[in-house]
């Protein structure tokens, strides 16, 4: 939004260079849009360098005040909004009656925020000079403020009416008439600034945002690339056409113009997070994390970015960092369901079942026929090994989905952990007619039909899971296990290659191929098989040795011990040279040490390891 000084038509014009930008951003009631308008952007364009004072004042006088009224517009020139407010209250105070004064003292104290005194010093400069357009255009856009929208759009109206050619009072009427919610007239009035001045950026991006807000996009997006032809460096416009892109799922083409809005103004809080998003799109997940970072900064109020910041640092390897904000907006919005789920899913995934339980609880207790919540409370019930009461609820949400298949699946779990197969072998089969794509539900039916000695019907399960699931390298695994038992060696041996050529590092498989081969009379296969089962089991050993020390090296760290920490976590390298959250873990307290110049190696060594693992921000 466009806001001017005094002018007059006497008055020389200055050069195009004086143009002063005061950029503020436009968010919308989610506070991620930015084609609904509840601030402005408003540009400084510098007309008068005198002002008009009454022949009754004495030339000194006049002098003066033309003197302190040139200070004030070069304090306003430098963004010194005291200093300019100061010389142009002593402007209008030499000379109260010059409308040009008043204008532009009224206009010093809209932009600081004063907005009663300023729309009264600009009712004063309309007084003196009823025919004062830019007087007239500057009321309607304060008025937009108060909000008094019928009296922003009458002195819109009013500037049309004194200036049917000038290009900003059709602006300032087509802002006042999108807010009084005429979009078709705010438009039309928008696209006669336009034709009036069709080499004004940001006249055609304004256009833009009006036909967004009509849902014209084609339209729209053409708007707002003409503003970037005639401005390459708008970021409005790059903001806009950005976000309009990725609203359209053109998301490749939206990043590089949000990169642009975000570089040129990183305060620009929706450009931010629209740019985290389409970071976070084409999945460059550091990317995504630094920029909600940012983001979050600026909005802190915003949940539902901290909640996409959270997931982000858990595909990332960053548990805790996640797990703080989860509690931080669990504590602040503890009515919000979501919020204590979401909380819930990252303790369930760091192994605190009572506190997960303790988290779905309160989720189920704001909205208690939730079957997510549920469903989610089973799982940690079944992480807590309490059984009976998983079973419970997984039950309890049947009731409300009973075509669910994840839920039968669920349930069947619960069932065959409470030693109750016929009834679990039930749900793994009502899971497989609801979803025949669902691999885990054979699968764990293959083990349980195994586990009781129906080895023909546990080998038909078994592939109807890899079926599912051509890459399912534990079904691979099982179903060379049966078949060998059947006495089928030469097909075991064959399914127990295919389950290592899916992991090689799958160490049961090396074993029982062994025992295989030597059954066949490879005895030099055998041995090189259990050689590698071996290696591969010292391995795992270590790795859960690895794994204990870095959990109990956190819990020191928590609870103050850094040296009990770096012991821990120098332990678990130890064990596991190639363990990256032991060398991460260890970063992070060494530079709790101030020894930051050993963190950084630790730092660079666990992204070496593991490029999710980037270096916390100071």
């Amino acid at each position: 939004m466009e806001f001017y000084c005094a002018s007059d038509a006497s008055m020389s014009f200055p050069a195009a260079s004086e143009r002063l930008g005061f950029l503020h951003s436009r968010f919308a009631k989610n506070s991620c849009s930015i084609f609904a308008r509840h601030a402005f952007t408003i540009l400084l364009i510098l007309f008068a360098n005198t002002v008009v004072v009454s022949q009754q004042v004495s030339e000194s006088v006049a002098l003066q005040a033309n003197r302190v009224y040139a200070e004030g517009m070069e304090a306003l020139k430098q963004r010194d909004l005291t200093v300019a407010m100061a010389k142009f209250q002593s402007a209008v105070m030499l000379a109260p009656g010059s409308a040009e004064a008043h204008d532009s003292f009224g206009f010093v104290l809209f932009l600081s925020g004063d907005l009663d005194p300023a729309i009264q010093e600009l009712r004063t400069a309309i007084r003196l000079k009823p025919t004062f357009v830019q007087a007239h255009i500057n009321l309607s856009i304060a008025l937009l403020q108060k909000p008094d929208v019928a009296g922003a759009v009458r002195e819109g109206r009013e500037a049309v009416r004194l200036a049917p050619t000038n290009a900003n009072a059709y602006r300032a009427l087509g802002r006042s008439l999108e807010l009084d919610h005429d979009l078709p007239g705010a438009v039309a009035a928008m696209k006669r600034a336009v034709e009036l001045n069709p080499d004004s950026a940001e006249l055609h991006d304004d256009l833009g945002v009006l036909l967004v807000n009509q849902s014209k996009s084609d339209e729209a997006e053409s708007q707002f690339r003409e503003a970037i032809r005639l401005a390459p460096q708008s970021t409005d416009a790059a903001l806009h056409l950005g976000v309009l892109l990725y609203e359209q799922k053109n998301i490749s083409a939206a990043h590089p113009l949000l990169e642009q809005a975000v570089q040129a103004h990183p305060e620009n809080a929706p450009a931010q997070y629209y740019l985290a998003l389409t970071q976070r799109d084409l999945g460059d997940v550091p990317a995504a994390i630094s920029t909600f970072q940012a983001y979050v900064k600026l909005v802190p109020s915003n949940y539902d970015a901290q909640k996409m910041l959270g997931l982000l640092l858990q595909r990332a390897g960053r548990g805790d960092e996640a797990l703080a904000i989860f509690r931080s907006v669990a504590s602040q919005r503890p009515k919000d369901p979501e919020s204590h789920n979401n909380l819930g899913l990252a303790l369930l995934q760091t192994g605190d079942s009572p506190g997960a339980i303790a988290e779905f609880q309160a989720a189920l207790k704001i909205r208690p026929d939730d079957t997510g919540y549920q469903t989610n409370l089973g799982a940690a019930l079944l992480q807590k090994a309490d059984f009976v009461a998983a079973a419970q609820q997984f039950e309890s949400a049947l009731k409300q989905t009973p075509d669910n298949a994840t839920l039968h699946y669920d349930l069947g779990l619960a069932l065959k952990l409470q030693d109750k197969l016929p009834e679990a072998i039930a749900e793994f089969r009502k899971t497989e007619l609801l979803d025949p794509s669902q691999p885990d539900a054979p699968y764990t039916l293959g083990v349980t039909l195994w586990q009781q000695g129906d080895l023909d019907n546990a080998a038909t399960e078994l592939r109807a899971a890899i079926h599912a699931k051509p890459d399912y390298a534990e079904a691979f695994y099982t179903l060379g296990t049966v078949l060998k038992q059947q006495g089928k060696l030469q097909e075991s041996a064959s399914t127990l290659r295919e389950a290592l050529r899916l992991q090689p590092d799958f160490a049961g498989a090396h074993t029982t191929l062994a025992a295989v081969l030597r059954q066949l009379g490879d005895a030099e296969g055998a041995a090189t098989e259990a050689k590698a089962g071996v290696e591969l089991a010292k391995r795992k050993t270590d790795l859960q040795a690895a794994v204990f020390a870095t959990n109990s090296g956190k819990r020191l760290r928590t609870a103050g011990d850094l040296e009990g920490a770096v012991s821990q976590f120098r332990s678990a390298i130890n064990a596991s040279q190639d363990f990256a959250p032991a060398h991460y873990e260890l970063g992070i307290a060494l530079l709790q040490q101030g020894k930051k110049e050993e963190a950084v190696k630790e730092f660079e060594k666990a992204k070496s390891l593991d490029p999710k693992l980037l270096p916390p921000m100071n």
